[in-house]
């Protein structure tokens, strides 16, 4: 017969036995379809299991019991990686346009998306303008905005995706230069197949380079270029459906969306068309005036690895049932165009783009705002830039970091060509030069410095010297 002491080891050891194979069944239901539910009761009852036979068998010191413990604290480690791991899969890849960070619903397996982005700046304006004369400008360092990118993956086909934007760090004293939250974009994709996908509800859009891809380590410069700031301008976002997808070397984005708001209205959130563009025309799906939509589209080719042409378009109407003061109507028609390429070759990166707007009816814009002179609205409008950069590490083994001297030239008008009895304004006349420098440490993390030499015709633009902290997770 057994002693009591062999009978406490016996049913140890047996307990060990069944509580081990447990751990594994329950390590291979992880790698399987097992909902993290199960596997945390499995664990939870592989604990109970085991703090019964510490308690029964007096055996706590068998080094079985401490290679169980191993065990399931590992396993209980994992089980948290899948928690988090569907909703933190990496930021590596850029998808249907967006971001590395914006893309991560789209390589999740199932269920919630996390991921965000951050940019800090710092900026020291010189004392004088190019004039000579003070500047008046102060120096400021700012939590630009901070962003949580939050999706949700149906199933294999339907998915949600948000951006949500925190800017100037708080809000508050009903002064929106202090900050503001916004949604940036809110729309369900419906997969169907690679060369045809659905998208509606608040869409960005597809214009230029970073309208788009905004992401801070995704670009150089420590600021977005001024081009893509007033013209285009980033982060334009608007209402409406569409249609997507990838056919070969082509990919295209093509949306009805409600349109701007070239005259202020009660309707709108907008502020309307002014001389210095077409930015506070954009209601950005706020209480949207929805009496004029607009077509907007892109479509991109790349013929070969690292090679990108592309061009994308917005047209439609922008009044949204304003008139002018003496009741004449207005359809302030807006089309606006940009041609762009980027080629980027082992450490070298080079992009170019053109945009040009055309805005009809401007005068009786400029009546229905009540803008005389030089406030006019610019009849067309037109800018550029050229920009080269090169990561002298790239033919190094440096495991994603990268080290980018960069130089960039843009140029733009928004009143290239204004109405009949009105006048342009030469500061809005601008050209910038941009030399800097970009480190990542890894390629989720941008570290910027540059130095913009500001020129415009009226001899008052003011250079600025700028620092600026960028991530992406």
């Amino acid at each position: 017969m057994f002693s009591s002491t062999g009978k406490r080891s016996i049913y140890a050891a047996a307990v060990l036995a069944t509580a081990l194979a447990l751990v594994g069944s329950t390590v291979a239901s992880a790698g399987e379809a097992a909902t993290i539910e199960d596997l945390e009761r499995r664990v939870r009852e592989l604990e109970q299991m085991l703090a019964d036979v510490k308690a029964t068998s007096g055996e706590a010191a068998d080094p079985r019991f401490t290679e169980l413990e191993r065990q399931i604290d590992v396993l209980t480690r994992e089980i948290e990686k899948l928690s988090l791991g569907e909703a933190a899969p990496e930021a590596e890849e850029s998808r249907h346009g967006l971001g590395p960070a914006a893309s991560k619903v789209y390589a999740t397996r199932r269920g919630v998306s996390l991921g965000g982005y951050g940019e800090l700046l710092y900026r020291n304006f010189d004392a004088t303008n190019e004039s000579g004369t003070p500047a008046g400008e102060s120096d400021t360092i700012d939590l630009l905005r901070f962003v949580l990118y939050t999706g949700y993956k149906f199933n294999d086909t339907m998915l949600f995706n948000s951006e949500i934007e925190f800017e100037h760090a708080t809000t508050g004293e009903g002064d929106e230069e202090r900050g503001e939250v916004s949604v940036e974009f809110a729309y369900l994709d419906f997969l169907l197949r690679e060369p045809l996908n659905v998208r509606a509800g608040l869409v960005l859009v597809p214009v230029g380079f970073l309208n788009e891809l905004h992401e801070p380590p995704v670009f150089l410069g420590s600021a977005r270029p001024s081009v893509e700031r007033f013209l285009l301008p980033t982060t334009w976002r608007e209402v409406g459906a569409g249609v997507f997808g990838d056919v070969g070397t082509l990919t295209y984005r093509a949306y009805l969306t409600s349109s701007l708001a070239s005259v202020a209205g009660t309707s709108s959130g907008a502020e309307g068309f002014t001389a210095e563009g077409i930015r506070d025309g954009r209601a950005s799906g706020s209480s949207a005036a929805a009496d004029d939509f607009a077509l907007s589209g892109r479509l991109d080719w790349k013929p070969v690895p690292g090679l990108l042409l592309g061009a994308s378009l917005f047209s439609g109407d922008t009044s949204q049932g304003q008139s002018t003061p003496t009741g004449e109507a207005i359809d302030g028609r807006i089309t606006l165009w940009d041609a762009h390429g980027e080629y980027r070759w082992r450490g070298l990166q080079a992009r170019a783009l053109f945009v040009q707007t055309a805005i009809d009816d401007t005068a009786r814009i400029n009546e229905a705002q009540g803008f005389s002179g030089a406030e006019s609205v610019g009849e067309r409008q037109y800018g550029y830039y050229l920009e080269l950069g090169f990561d002298v590490l790239a033919a190094r083994e440096t495991h994603g970091a990268a080290l980018i001297p960069f130089v960039r030239r843009e140029r733009y008008d928004t009143q290239d060509r204004v109405p009949a009895g009105y006048a342009a304004d030469p500061a809005h006349d601008v050209t910038v030069s941009t030399l800097g420098l970009v480190w990542k440490p890894i390629p989720h993390i941008a570290v910027k410095a540059d130095y913009d030499r500001v020129e415009n015709e009226a001899r008052s633009g003011v250079d600025r010297f700028q620092l600026a902290l960028g991530f992406l997770f």
